[in-house]
């Protein structure tokens, strides 16, 4: 099962975990969010499922996106005041926990495990360890 998809000791797998666990939070989500939104929570799923199957194949260039997206997303998500409200008063809690954990922890977590990612992909390439 060499270079399998599924094999942890590649430097992609975290930010495949990473990104499978931001697509199922994600569709947890869907339902419980702005019917307004949803055109663009459909989408944004969508880049996530394209970004999971490109960095599944082993490429290097889609970690730059998911650093790029994720911090689009936590930067967006504390400027939208319901957000912040919804945080600060838990008025509805299972909607908040989808965003703490799917808009800020596991977009984190994107950020850092893609740039580990390029940092053991980088020094590999470069044959220095």
């Amino acid at each position: 099962m060499k270079n399998s998809v599924f094999d942890i000791k590649r430097p992609h797998f975290p930010v495949l975990v990473t990104l499978v666990s931001i697509i199922v939070v994600g569709l947890i989500g869907i339902p419980f969010g702005d019917s307004r939104f949803i055109v663009y929570a459909i989408f944004l799923e969508l880049v996530y499922v394209s970004l999971a199957i490109l960095v599944a194949k082993g490429y290097r260039k889609p970690l730059y996106v998911c650093i790029l997206i994720a911090i689009i997303i936590i930067v967006g998500n504390s400027f939208v005041s319901a957000h912040i409200n919804r945080i600060m008063t838990l008025s509805r809690p299972l909607n908040t926990m989808v965003l703490i954990v799917g808009g800020y922890l596991l977009q984190g977590l994107l950020v850092y495990t893609s740039a580990m990612a390029l940092r053991i992909s980088n020094k590999s390439k470069s044959g220095t360890q």
